[in-house]
């Protein structure tokens, strides 16, 4: 019964902390809102740069080692008017990149023990070098077609109803009270406006991050544990349910990390191969779409949804172009395998590409970008 009781007791947690998510969404938006036009377009001109944007999404993504943090964040400042749908694409791209950096950092766990950890990096860089691929093909498209947006504008225009019908967020009507409350609370307390948005900005993202953090702890803590086994048996029958369980499981813990991190050590060991885990790792990529898809309805703003959607359709769009063709296919998993024998041979290569990948390179290009 105690067993039981604390299972209860988590899920009632999740629910709690899944609110606080979608009003910290809201919050930002009003304290992005408050900021006014200025900010805006200060903040527009940061990342009208397409190039900017894709490095801003790589780093931002990295040091906060979650993509649903980034993408979230995204659709708050464009559902505020801070940022335009064009702008926001290219940094929803690098948080694509930038999210594979958990599940590498897990296979540096294996350093010690060479075939594991040569086996470990492959499974690991594979989801590294599939998004890596997805932006080399997907970037220069989205710059000369503007297929991307144009796509999703399409899509927002089916969500939101024919004939004129205004999209009503039920999200938003359910975490409407709580913000109001907080923004008069705020601006009660400091007296000034501005000093209110900005506590109202900050506490908007304290709230996303503590919400997130213990949504994924929480829900790891209720399936990670018999996931494992689950997953084992599912990827070994069918490339096809594999897919759909990295989806359905990444949805769940809202963190295609822990999906794809989850999968290291069964590689490690030799349970299972690269080939194998590479279906669950393309279900994650698309399963973890659903977190700024659900952030964008608690704005209510078409331009929040419209960006949601597209980062939905840009890892939906590498899926389809990849994936069925085998000679494609095989392009990401030769390249991490290729990885894999050379950073077990000379192990430093490994902590060079982590460091070089996420972090340096990224930011000495958003350097160069602002100089030149």
């Amino acid at each position: 019964m105690n067993k039981r009781l604390e299972i209860v007791y988590k899920i009632l947690a999740v629910a709690v902390l899944l609110y606080l998510f979608l009003v910290s969404i809201s919050l930002m938006g009003v304290a992005f809102k408050g900021f006014g036009k200025g900010f805006a377009e200060n903040l527009i001109r940061t990342t009208s740069n397409p190039f900017i944007g894709l490095f801003i999404g790589i780093l931002a993504t990295s040091l906060v080692q979650s993509s649903s943090t980034t993408t979230s964040v995204v659709v708050g400042i464009v559902g505020a008017g801070g940022l335009t749908v064009g702008n926001a694409i290219p940094i929803i791209m690098g948080a694509n990149i930038g999210t594979t950096v958990t599940n590498t950092l897990v296979s540096l766990g294996h350093v010690s023990r060479r075939d594991e950890f040569r086996r470990a990096i492959s499974a690991a860089t594979v989801h590294d070098f599939f998004n890596l691929i997805c932006v080399s093909i997907l970037f220069p498209i989205e710059l000369a077609t503007g297929y991307l947006e144009k796509s999703a504008t399409f899509m927002s225009r089916i969500f939101s109803g024919a004939g004129g019908v205004k999209f009503v967020s039920p999200v938003k009507l359910a975490t409407k009270p709580t913000v109001e409350l907080i923004h008069k609370i705020t601006i009660l307390i400091c007296g000034s406006k501005l000093a209110a948005y900005i506590i109202m900005a900050a506490l908007s993202l304290v709230i996303l991050f503590f919400a997130l953090y213990f949504i994924v702890k929480l829900m790891k803590s209720l399936v990670v544990n018999r996931a494992e086994i689950v997953l084992d048996n599912v990827i070994s029958r069918s490339s096809f349910l594999g897919f759909f369980a990295g989806l359905i499981f990444t949805i769940i813990v809202q963190s295609s990390s822990i999906t794809t991190s989850l999968l290291i050590p069964l590689v490690a060991a030799g349970i299972l191969t690269v080939e194998a885990i590479f279906p669950i790792t393309i279900g994650a990529n698309i399963g973890t779409t659903f977190t700024a898809i659900l952030a964008s309805f608690a704005t209510g703003n078409i331009s929040a949804i419209i960006i949601a959607f597209a980062h939905f359709l840009f890892n939906l769009t590498g899926t389809v172009c990849i994936y069925p063709i085998k000679i494609f296919r095989i392009v990401p998993i030769s390249l991490a395998k290729a990885f894999g024998d050379l950073a077990a041979t000379k192990r430093r290569y490994a902590v060079i590409y982590v460091l070089g990948v996420f972090f340096l390179i990224p930011t000495l290009l958003i350097i160069i970008s602002k100089l030149f």
